[in-house]
């Protein structure tokens, strides 16, 4: 496995994301002897209750700045991991190097790497097609949930028409571009240095295989790689008693649907505050930012 890591100077100047890199290493898969490194953000005291926050497709933790601040605020320690292929983490050049089961892998080892558990989860996007996963094959490891514009798809189901439109752009632009895309799916517009920070990870086409190849890994038929997996998970979130919310922002013709179905299939969603933002698109933690990070803090506090 060919891997490609982003020199440190593209992330000198993130705005409003000055915390210190941490690493860990975790297994590159398929007897592939040289580990990746995994990189994330651990913020808040470390007697705080364990946030763990999932960012999803072409994302990174930058992400969760917002999140982040308020949490550590509230006394817990928030966790946000860039997974394998985005942020400061290694980078398979191959898309496929890259596969739903391998991304799940890489998640469990990172947590048993940083050895965090009896934690919280946030997810959005593809972090909630790999922590819902989780939850579903693991659930006492979580006390409380919080599901942002995602769902944990097994294929049985049709996607939005909007969904296959996205997959098919991400094949077929020259060039994706990250920033522009992160822009295009928040309601509220960014400023340059936002944009540019979105772009940093990547500092040109070869680093994009894992952001490239995310959509095509998204299961749409009932015989997809990941699809029986996904129902065995399903049938532990319909066990999954303990609180569940969900926070959607409702210009997402992509997963806003998702709510009502996540409300009504898991159990410790019942009266719940959930909540659809009007304003706010797919990038709910860039449309939202304080105001989010304040909602996470509020039901995620011990």
């Amino acid at each position: 496995m060919h891997r490609l890591r982003t020199p440190d100077e593209r992330f000198a100047d993130i705005p409003d994301f000055a915390h210190p890199p941490q690493y860990v290493e975790v297994p590159a898969g398929d007897g592939d002897a040289e580990p990746l490194r995994m990189h994330y953000v651990d913020v808040g005291p470390r007697d705080g209750a364990v946030v763990l926050l999932l960012h999803g497709e072409p994302t990174w933790s930058y992400l969760y700045r917002h999140a982040i601040a308020a949490l550590a605020a509230a006394g817990m320690r928030a966790v946000a991991p860039d997974l394998i292929g985005f942020g400061r983490s290694d980078k398979p050049a191959a898309t496929g190097d890259y596969s739903y089961q391998r991304h799940v892998d890489w998640l469990r080892a990172f947590l048993a790497a940083t050895g965090i558990a009896d934690l919280s989860l946030v997810c959005q996007d593809w972090g909630g097609l790999l922590g819902l996963r989780l939850a579903g094959e693991t659930p006492a490891m979580f006390r409380r949930i919080v599901a942002m514009n995602t769902f944990l798809p097994t294929g049985d189901e049709a996607l939005p028409e909007a969904f296959h439109r996205w997959r098919e752009f991400s094949q077929k632009v020259p060039e994706l571009p990250v920033g522009a895309v992160v822009q295009g799916g928040s309601a509220q517009p960014f400023a340059p240095a936002v944009v540019a920070a979105y772009d940093a990870p990547f500092p040109d086409a070869r680093y994009k295989a894992g952001a490239r190849v995310f959509p095509t890994l998204v299961p749409i038929a009932p015989d997809d790689p990941a699809s029986a997996a996904n129902r065995r998970a399903w049938d532990g979130l319909r066990r999954y008693y303990r609180p569940f919310l969900t926070l959607f922002g409702a210009r997402d013709p992509i997963t806003q649907p998702a709510q009502a179905l996540l409300q009504a299939a898991i159990p410790g969603a019942r009266d719940q505050p959930h909540r659809v933002f009007e304003r706010a698109g797919h990038f709910l933690q860039e449309d939202l930012g304080a105001e989010l990070g304040q909602a996470l803090a509020q039901f995620l506090r011990p």
